[in-house]
């Protein structure tokens, strides 16, 4: 059903035609307003020079690719929801697109309403960054702070800048501190996906985390795993 009060505005990249051109009417039907281009180069410049909602985003483009695209988005807006188009469907790329900042991951073909649902999903979520009254803007714990609204952190003597998908994993354990936080839980309630998938995903996310926040990551002291059940954050 069409959504005549949504006034989002997508940026659509894709450089199939057929598909572009349906995906931009039945997008527009949802009341969506749609910009589309149909290369990186296009694409990059769109990117730099006007405000966006939501990017999707072809991996297989001409002049620069998905993934180039995915750093240039967020090294400029490190919030923005980017959801990821390919016809590749090896655990690789989908990894590399996450791990570059990608929120989420649609392979061809697919539905429309899957992505459409997935659409209004990420934008749900991309009113989770501006909800920080339980955490703050920033948090501070040992030698490291994060601001969660530019998703800047200060580790140690280090700056690094999270994407995404690392900020908000960090900013569930923080929210469920003391508590024992499963896989599933992170998989369900960060990624919004079937918890049957493949674990090593929050695994490589956690083992990241630890990198930039543990002195020494092999022996965590922040984030710690509880085996069999999961993980534990602690500020203390």
């Amino acid at each position: 059903m069409k959504n005549k009060q949504n006034n989002n505005h997508i940026l659509l990249v894709e450089d199939e035609e057929n598909l572009a051109v349906g995906l931009e009417y039945n997008l527009m039907h949802e009341g969506y307003r749609i910009t589309r281009a149909e290369d990186g180069r296009i694409a990059r410049d769109l990117i730099q020079n006007k405000s966006f909602d939501l990017i999707i985003l072809d991996i297989m483009l001409p002049f620069h690719d998905g993934f180039e695209l995915a750093e240039i988005i967020r090294e400029k807006s490190p919030q923005m929801p980017i959801l990821m188009l390919t016809a590749r469907t090896t655990a690789k790329d989908r990894i590399k697109g996450l791990e570059l900042g990608a929120d989420d991951y649609l392979t061809k073909p697919f539905h429309l309403q899957e992505l459409l649902l997935r659409i209004q999903g990420m934008l749900k979520r991309k009113e989770w960054y501006l909800d920080l009254s339980e955490v703050g803007p920033t948090y501070t714990f040992g030698d490291n702070e994060i601001n969660f609204e530019t998703l800047v952190c200060r580790a140690g003597k280090q700056e690094v800048r999270l994407t995404p998908h690392e900020a908000m994993v960090i900013k569930y354990l923080i929210l469920h501190k003391d508590q024992i936080v499963s896989r599933k839980a992170l998989l369900e309630n960060v990624w919004h996906v079937r918890s049957d998938i493949e674990t090593r995903t929050v695994d490589n996310f956690i083992s990241r985390l630890r990198k930039y926040f543990e002195t020494d990551p092999s022996k965590p002291v922040y984030i710690k795993s509880i085996r069999g059940a999961g993980y534990q954050f602690s500020d203390e």
